[in-house]
């Protein structure tokens, strides 16, 4: 189970670092669109090579209902609005808001099991953990 919380941390470390480096590619290209697309190219091309690397078989079929393809779509609003929103609010901040985003929400499908997650029931104890973190972007904003 540590390996998965350690995972779960250094993930978190990436993203904000992504952040951060998407914003300095968008400073570099003038374009919020053009360095969502740099980055997403750069991405795909190393997910290629992991592909090929680990010999991963092709999927034996694709995916039939229409929305399990929206997570390319989330990706792009993700990585854009974090590459404007890091020179205006700051790394941290912006790291803040997403993650109340989504703990927020993922409070929300754990408890009524949307989009296929398994069901955790929300707890106050979870809900209070969630609170905290809005709380502590709310203090990010005042210092």
């Amino acid at each position: 189970m540590e390996a998965w919380l350690a995972l779960g941390f250094l993930a978190g470390m990436a993203q904000a670092l992504q952040g951060a480096v998407n914003a300095q590619l968008r400073a570099v290209v003038q374009s919020p669109l053009w360095a969502t697309l740099l980055s997403f190219v750069v991405g795909t091309i190393a997910l290629g090579v992991l592909v090929l690397a680990a010999r991963a078989p092709l999927p034996a079929q694709l995916p039939t209902r229409a929305w399990v393809w929206a997570g390319g779509f989330l990706g792009v609003f993700h990585v854009g609005a974090a590459l404007v929103l890091v020179p205006k609010l700051g790394a941290g901040t912006t790291v803040g808001l997403y993650v109340a985003g989504q703990m927020t929400l993922g409070l929300l499908l754990d408890h009524f099991g949307f989009v296929g997650v398994p069901l955790h029931t929300t707890t106050p104890l979870r809900f209070l953990g969630a609170a905290m973190v809005v709380a502590g972007v709310l203090l990010l904003r005042l210092t």
